[in-house]
């Protein structure tokens, strides 16, 4: 009984307690109030979170943070806690790009706020900032929300009312999630829009269709109106020209040879009208032996 009312607490203690601390973390760096630092941590003490639910990380936008933090130091301190395994050293529970990019600035201390957090509100700290912050990418939006609603039983009313996000919004963030992994790749690399990719989700040819509108780089309309017709292969000019210049005769012939043997019959002239090609085609192998057998009169 206390167990599902632990899973069921909804946006309790564990994500509205918790909003306040996310809410400065995703501040701009020129923010005019910043946070003051509990204390400066050698930044080798500092260790990123293992189940930290962001795994792309912009390198050209790391290195832009990091030329401005060398410039002005980090201004909004990150949140830690201390490690839940090795003695001195802390854990970061909000503010991982901040850390890495002081790295790349090469400092070596890094300001902190000390924070006494749980696994689960470590996570779910870390899920909702990801969450919050406008570059993320479609497919780990997704994966936040999914992670939120399985691991602490939150619904989408309830992520609705407290993160500012519509339902249909967070419902149709999470269907991107069952595309094929190809076109997830493509929303994660910023190579598709999330507007290109709802209109693939349950089609049978989404990984053929997204390589299609990549190669060509067509638009949300485009993608919307290939994924109702399928992509279609046009019949060559040559074939086209074949078909409209045969003659009643040979039309006939081709008509009666079909007739006759049961199979597929074309004639092709060739330019000159001396000579030309006649097919037949066959659907299976007993045929074949049948049109073999014909053929040489046994």
């Amino acid at each position: 009984m206390d167990e599902k009312k632990n899973k069921s607490r909804g946006l309790g203690r564990g994500l509205s307690a918790l909003m306040a601390d996310v809410n400065q973390e995703i501040a701009p760096q020129q923010s005019q109030a910043p946070r003051k630092a509990d204390m400066r941590i050698p930044i080798e003490r500092v260790h990123a979170n293992p189940d930290q639910p962001r795994r792309a990380f912009n390198e050209v936008a790391l290195k832009e943070l990091a030329n401005s933090i060398a410039e002005k130091g980090v201004i909004q301190p990150i949140i830690v806690r201390k490690h839940p395994t090795i003695d001195a050293e802390f854990e970061i529970v909000a503010g991982e790009r901040r850390w890495r990019a002081s790295q790349i600035a090469q400092l070596h201390e890094i300001p902190a706020i000390i924070r006494e957090y749980t696994d689960t509100e470590v996570l779910e700290v870390a899920i909702i900032e990801n969450i919050q912050r406008a570059d993320l990418n479609p497919i780990d939006e997704g994966a936040g929300y999914r992670q939120l609603m399985q691991k602490f039983g939150h619904t989408q009313e309830q992520l609705s009312s407290v993160l500012g996000k519509s339902r249909s919004h967070i419902a149709n963030v999470m269907r991107l999630l069952n595309l094929p992994e190809g076109v997830r790749q493509y929303l994660t690399d910023g190579k598709l829009t999330a507007g290109h990719a709802r209109a693939l989700v349950g089609h049978d040819d989404a990984q053929n269709i997204a390589d299609h509108i990549v190669l060509k780089g067509l638009s949300v309309r485009d993608a919307e109106r290939i994924a109702k017709e399928g992509l279609t292969k046009p019949k060559s000019a040559k074939s086209v020209r074949t078909t409209i210049n045969k003659d009643a005769d040979t039309l006939q012939i081709e008509g009666e040879l079909s007739a006759a043997i049961g199979m597929k019959v074309a004639i092709d002239h060739s330019a000159d009208g001396e000579g030309g090609r006649m097919t037949i085609s066959y659907k299976n192998l007993d045929q074949l032996d049948d049109l073999l057998r014909a053929l040489s009169g046994s």
